[in-house]
């Protein structure tokens, strides 16, 4: 780009551009302006905000001492890996079965046999009931649901809507039979 060369007035007062070389060598002629024109090619380029700052070199950020700033970012949520946390949920699983071997396996002993001390038997509780066999109703109604979901399931394999089964699909469609015993006993437990 050429320099920009300051507007010359005549004696007239008109004010106009003198002839100048463009960067490809070819000359311009001179031309009559107005008083504070500038020429197309002299106007800098505008650049957004966010071109100005992507341009700008980024320095970072550094304390006093000169070390960079170590600090948490405010927001930010270190998540796990699935990997990690099904490894995790395994490790609290195994301490869960060693701590209940260890609990199994210890015994509370009376103290010495030839102190006669009375024996405080503590009452036992009623067996609790699973929530299975305490409303067996509701239990119905989630089976026949599920042996609905199968048989849907069967119709779209055999329309062809599915082409190719997953194995979990599969299994459910073999479990029909265990679903329909299973519904048959709890209809008798209703009735």
């Amino acid at each position: 780009m050429s320099t920009y060369a300051a507007n010359i007035v005549t004696e007239n007062g008109e004010q106009f551009i003198p002839a100048s070389q463009r960067p490809d060598g070819t000359w311009r002629k001179p031309r009559r302006v107005k008083g504070g024109y500038v020429p197309q090619e002299e106007v800098p380029l505008y650049e957004s905000k966010g071109k100005q700052f992507t341009t700008k070199k980024q320095e970072p950020v550094v304390l006093s001492t000169g070390q960079t700033a170590q600090r948490p970012i405010p927001g930010l949520f270190i998540i796990q890996d699935a990997k990690e946390q099904k490894s995790q949920k395994k490790k609290s699983k195994s301490k869960i079965d060693q701590i209940n071997k260890i609990l199994e396996s210890a015994r509370i002993s009376d103290g010495p046999s030839d102190q006669k001390s009375p024996k405080v038997i503590a009452p036992k509780s009623p067996p609790t009931q699973t929530p299975e066999a305490t409303d067996p109703a509701k239990k119905l109604k989630n089976l026949k649901k599920r042996l609905r979901e199968v048989e849907a399931l069967e119709e779209k394999i055999k329309s062809g809507a599915v082409a190719k089964p997953e194995p979990e699909q599969l299994l459910k469609i073999n479990r029909k039979n265990e679903l329909l015993f299973q519904i048959r006993d709890l209809e008798k437990q209703v009735q």
